[in-house]
């Protein structure tokens, strides 16, 4: 008996050691930052930047990790403080609840080994979590909702127009004031329930992508084999969002999902982070008929900083492929939409959103452009559209 004791004492630690290494050894490898911190800009660049009173990110999968993101981090790329530092207002945290081993752009199978189990495992979660998606998403949004308690009325969870303009007033006489939403990467999260829909937007979630890496119940992803569009079950779905009031994300979903959502949607879409193939001829990035699509239908793209969505060296592509969109359809309908923490490289972190602002104006963008791109037009496009 006392051998077995001892034994499962020495599992204990492991496990002990394991949850509060292994994750922070996986993020560190899976997130690097190719600049380091800090970051430097022109006099000109930091002044026009300082002068922006909304910026905003539609896209970062920092609640996958685990952190305290209350807390500065010394890996990844957001926290609260970092946000903060950078001036950010308004973050979309979103949600990771499954991952096809060996992920890639071209082809992904839903029944290959799911990446995230073992880090939900290594994390320390409850296993409740361990094998189920939804359990998973809900945990994540839970998570996010704590930390926003535990900044006593600094940070403002938002989940409504009231929300939002909650913020955008308290922010006037308290710029430390910041503001977080909840996304859904891959609907494949609500386990072909409509119940749990339900359940997401309850805990918070105002954005779905219909699909992630993987075909699922709804269709047809970009990166998987079947190239379908909208299932039955997720033409229910689309109409179900709608009528709750969570905005459809196009990031990631097979071309066929977003000529069907485009076709079936009362309302406008969200593409949270994505290229342009006239900047980078991807299969996940939007072809010039489809930014025109999705501009008619009064949308918003977010362009994404890594090199898979816009080619290197990013920055000069992320700002071509903010001006392709203005140039072929508006400045209205463009954004920043990072992919910060979504286990890829980035040039900079957050506090290096100053070298967008700098490399626009070396573009010739306008101040009110550049006040459109980063920030602005989010703004916007919440106010008009959450319910």
């Amino acid at each position: 008996m006392k051998k077995v004791l001892i034994f499962l004492v020495i599992l204990f630690v492991i496990y002990l050691i394991g949850i509060n290494t292994v994750p922070s050894y996986i993020e560190s490898e899976r997130n690097p930052v190719k600049m380091d911190s800090p970051y430097e800009v022109s006099p000109e660049a930091q002044a026009l930047y300082n002068r922006l009173d909304f910026i905003s990110d539609l896209h970062c999968d920092a609640l996958l990790w685990g952190r305290d993101l209350t807390k500065r981090g010394d890996r990844g790329h957001v926290d609260f403080p970092r946000m903060r530092e950078a001036h950010v207002s308004l973050e979309m945290f979103t949600i990771v609840s499954k991952s096809p081993a060996g992920q890639n752009m071209q082809k992904n199978s839903e029944d290959t080994f799911d990446n995230i189990t073992p880090l939900t495992i290594a994390k320390g979660e409850s296993p409740l979590n361990w094998f189920s998606l939804i359990n998973r998403t809900l945990s994540q949004a839970q998570a996010l909702e704590g930390f926003v308690a535990k900044e006593n009325g600094e940070a403002i969870l938002v989940k409504s127009k009231a929300d939002l303009e909650e913020l955008i007033e308290k922010r006037k006489t308290d710029p430390e004031v910041i503001g977080a939403m909840l996304g859904i990467e891959g609907a494949h999260a609500l386990e072909g329930s409509l119940d749990n829909l339900d359940k997401v937007y309850e805990a918070g979630i105002r954005m779905i992508g219909p699909t992630h890496f993987f075909d699922n119940e709804l269709g047809g992803s970009a990166h998987g084999e079947s190239g379908e569009g909208l299932s039955t079950f997720g033409k229910e779905v689309i109409r179900k969002m709608n009528e709750l009031g969570i905005f459809i994300d196009l990031a990631h979903a097979s071309p066929a999902i977003v000529s069907d959502v485009l076709e079936l949607s009362t309302e406008p879409v969200m593409v949270s982070h994505t290229g342009v193939r006239a900047v980078l001829d991807s299969q996940r990035n939007l072809s010039d008929e489809q930014i025109q699509k999705i501009a008619a239908n009064g949308g918003i793209i977010g362009i994404a900083f890594f090199d898979m969505a816009v080619g290197t060296p990013e920055l000069p592509n992320i700002i071509a492929s903010i001006k392709h969109i203005r140039d072929l359809v508006g400045i209205e309908y463009v954004a920043l939409g990072s992919d910060y923490d979504g286990s890829v490289a980035v040039p900079f972190d957050i506090t290096g959103l100053p070298l967008i602002a700098e490399g626009l104006m070396e573009a010739g963008f306008s101040e009110e452009e550049i006040r459109a791109v980063m920030g602005e037009n989010v703004k916007n496009f919440f106010l008009k559209n959450l319910k």
